[in-house]
C-alpha cells in the first residue's frame, strides 16, 4: 500500500462542513449550486453544520471565512460563486488574502478537468483551495457544472484526506 492510500485511510470519517453560495441574486430556492454542493456531502457521508447565500461583496465574504475558521466545529469552508472576473467578483480576492496555506493544486486540477469539458474557457476560472488557521477552505465557480467537476473529481475523493493532513501533529 503506498503512503497516499494509507494516508486516506487514516483520514476521519466524517468532516464538518459549512457551504457559502455568493451571488447578489440566489435565494435558497434558486441556489442549485449551493444544494448541490450539500446534497454531494451529504450523501458522500460528511456533515453539514451552516449553509448560507452572501452578497458577492470583499468584506462579507471576508467575514464568513474568518466567522468559520474561529468555529472549532467547521473544519472545512466550501464557496460557491464569485470566482469570475467581472468588476463584481470578489471571492477570489476575499479567499486569497486570508489562507494561510494556499492549494495550488486545487485551482491547477480543477482548471485541467475544466478545459477537458468545455475548452479554453477554463482559463476563466479562479477556482482557489488552502487553510484559514484549522479549516480547509476551496472556492469553486458558481455554475453547477463548475461544482459537480469540483465536488465529483477533487474534493469527495480527497477532502477527509485534506483535513487529515492539515491537522496532523508534527
Amino acid at each position: 500500500m503506498n503512503s497516499v492510500d494509507e494516508h486516506r485511510q487514516q483520514s476521519p470519517e466524517t468532516i464538518s462542513c459549512m457551504i457559502v453560495t455568493v451571488s447578489d441574486t440566489r435565494t435558497p430556492e434558486t441556489d442549485e449550486s449551493g444544494q448541490l454542493i450539500k446534497t454531494s456531502l451529504e450523501e458522500a457521508g460528511y456533515s453539514v453544520v451552516k449553509h448560507i447565500i452572501v452578497k458577492d461583496d470583499y468584506d462579507a465574504i471576508r467575514e464568513l471565512i474568518y466567522e468559520a475558521s474561529s468555529n472549532p466545529t467547521v473544519e472545512a469552508l466550501l464557496l460557491t460563486g464569485g470566482t469570475g472576473i467581472s468588476n463584481r467578483d470578489s471571492t477570489y480576492e476575499a479567499v486569497s488574502s486570508l489562507l494561510d496555506k494556499e492549494l495550488s493544486g486545487f485551482g491547477e486540477i480543477f482548471r485541467y478537468l475544466s478545459f477537458e469539458e468545455i475548452g479554453a474557457a477554463a482559463i476563466l476560472s479562479r477556482a482557489i483551495g488552502g487553510t484559514v488557521g484549522n479549516t480547509a477552505v476551496f472556492s469553486m465557480p458558481g455554475s453547477r457544472g463548475a461544482v459537480r467537476l469540483a465536488m465529483e473529481r477533487i474534493l469527495l475523493p480527497e477532502l477527509r484526506h485534506v483535513v487529515r493532513e492539515m491537522n496532523k501533529q508534527r
